[in-house]
């Protein structure tokens, strides 16, 4: 008598990856490109052994109930797991994996790009030398459309995690001082060739030309940026965020913008993504990107490629190589 054999597991994908997902002996299911409504993701995820989520898709008790007692885990293609409800994945016996080192230096050259997109107003600057006003009125002035510069300036890093280190490191090409906020110290900031100095987040802010966002959102770090504090920045600062958008108070920002009493300010990231405040989408020297801080081929195959190891080794029944439950 022979016995039937076990169906492959099932890997259900919420959205498209970028390179080939591949996990030898499971059967792979992609939902498509578009952004899945809760309803759909719930239908999707049924008898799923892993869910592959991105960050926009809300984890939580229902949907873990909608996929079933089989689930095994939950890979997040990302390095924040803010979206995911980590108890009620630890209370069904549910392991949820990252991608943390992937999107590391994408990352950081993204939130450097904002900085000189704002510095030197580069969008407006498009914008004009496209315009029919340029080959009828010629080069600008030298009055006009005069930007920041960046050489010996002072630069204020939120979150001394590995993205904040790595955009450190890019400011040295400009002969920054560099100030870092953290809950504890940092001696890879602190030592030669960087020589940070760890500052109270405050007074950071009073200090700074640029200050870079780069902590993860937690409820402490929820409007950590807030009116007040965004009251402290210089009006000739540049704010970036490429962390998460719940991290700055966008409404206190957009006043900021439009009453003219910050420079400008480079986001990746929103508080409500993918709805943007109505007031930012119409802010002076304001740089918006759609959350592309890991889009570059190379980082975004390699975050395919944890996704792989991660939903592998869960469903060998090992510890997988980015759990952070």
């Amino acid at each position: 008598m022979t016995s039937t054999p076990s169906p492959a597991p099932r890997i259900a994908v919420s959205r498209t990856l970028s390179g080939t997902l591949s996990v030898p002996g499971a059967t792979i299911d992609v939902l498509g490109e578009a952004l899945p409504t809760p309803a759909a993701l719930a239908e999707f995820a049924r008898g799923a052994s892993i869910l592959v989520t991105m960050y926009t898709d809300r984890v939580d008790a229902a949907l873990l109930a909608a996929a079933g007692a089989g689930l095994m885990g939950v890979c997040n293609v990302a390095v924040g797991v803010n979206n995911i409800d980590l108890d009620a994945c630890r209370s069904a016996g549910v392991i949820v994996t990252n991608t943390p080192d992937a999107v590391t230096e994408g990352t950081a050259d993204l939130a450097w790009a904002l900085v000189l997109a704002v510095a030197r107003r580069l969008i407006e600057a498009d914008r004009y030398a496209r315009s029919a006003a340029y080959p009828a009125r010629g080069p600008l002035g030298m009055a006009e459309m005069l930007g920041q510069d960046l050489t010996g300036r002072t630069l204020h890093i939120v979150g001394a995690g590995r993205i904040g280190l790595a955009v450190a490191h890019r400011a040295r090409a400009w002969g920054m001082s560099i100030l870092y906020t953290a809950r504890s110290r940092h001696w890879e900031f602190e030592l030669s060739p960087l020589a940070a100095e760890r500052v109270e987040l405050d007074a950071g802010l009073a200090r700074a030309d640029v200050v870079s966002i780069h902590t993860p959102l937690t409820p402490a770090t929820h409007h950590l940026i807030d009116a007040r504090r965004l009251g402290l920045l210089k009006p000739s600062a540049i704010l970036i965020n490429t962390s998460r958008g719940p991290v700055i108070d966008e409404a206190a920002l957009a006043a900021r913008l439009h009453a003219g009493a910050l420079w400008g300010a480079g986001l990746d990231v929103y508080e409500r993504e993918p709805v943007i405040h109505p007031d930012l989408l119409t802010a002076p020297n304001t740089v918006l990107t759609p959350h592309i801080g890991s889009a570059a081929a190379r980082y975004r195959e390699e975050m395919t490629a944890m996704v792989a190891a991660n939903a592998a080794a869960i469903l060998r029944g090992e510890q997988p190589p980015n759990q952070v439950n």
